[in-house]
């Protein structure tokens, strides 16, 4: 194995809480992306949550703010949750890969993001395996293929699978719920299909929602 990318193994702690998860994560060097980036973005939000929100890896802004979801994609979330009527405080926020990835425009100022690869998501994956077995949430969601990656173990189909629970062999309590990642409906925004995007990634949610309660 690339000796930049040994995984994320050394730096988990085990039997611990998400405090001693959250307190170690800044040391984590399983994987080069911790060179580029500001911080570490672990996760915010309950810790005993039944739905937990698994994205893909932050942004910009996430990445100078050290919180998930905070930046525009996040204000789509936040919308699509109220929709839904599932309250942001009562669920669990992380991603499948803690540091961002990005590269830089021409002028080497602005940051672009930059999709994580397979060795990404598998050198951080055991931070999210350690959140998910300490938060034992009813449904996993997954928003978008990349987290689908991490939660599933596998190449995830977002048209093909989205919008109903299916079990993961890792996840024996928790159903798994893949969607649209939030980013993808802020993209539409201002064109045509957009309110329709909208709508069925809410549609997505309540699933979850009432899976969760279930």
């Amino acid at each position: 194995m690339d000796e930049e990318r040994l995984g994320a193994h050394a730096w988990v702690p085990t039997d611990a809480t998400l405090t001693a998860l959250r307190a170690a994560a800044p040391d984590c060097h399983g994987c080069e992306l911790w060179k580029g980036a500001t911080q570490v973005v672990f996760s915010s939000g309950s810790a005993t949550a039944r739905i937990v929100l698994v994205g893909e890896q932050p942004g910009d802004q996430e990445d100078r703010e050290g919180e998930p979801f905070v930046g525009p994609a996040g204000r789509v979330l936040d919308e699509a949750l109220a929709a839904a009527g599932i309250p942001r405080g009562d669920v669990y926020l992380t991603n499948a890969v803690k540091h961002f990835r990005f590269t830089r425009d021409s002028h080497g100022k602005r940051r672009i993001h930059e999709k994580p690869g397979v060795v990404h998501i598998e050198a951080c994956h055991p931070w999210l395996a350690a959140e998910l077995d300490l938060v034992k949430p009813k449904v996993v969601v997954c928003l978008g293929a990349t987290a689908g990656r991490s939660v599933l173990g596998r190449t995830v189909r977002i048209g093909a699978e989205r919008g109903r629970t299916q079990d993961a062999p890792a996840l024996a309590s928790s159903g798994v719920l893949v969607t649209t990642h939030p980013s993808a409906v802020l993209r539409l925004r201002g064109k045509p299909g957009y309110d329709e995007a909208f709508d069925r990634f809410v549609a997505d949610l309540i699933v979850a929602r009432d899976a969760a309660e279930s």
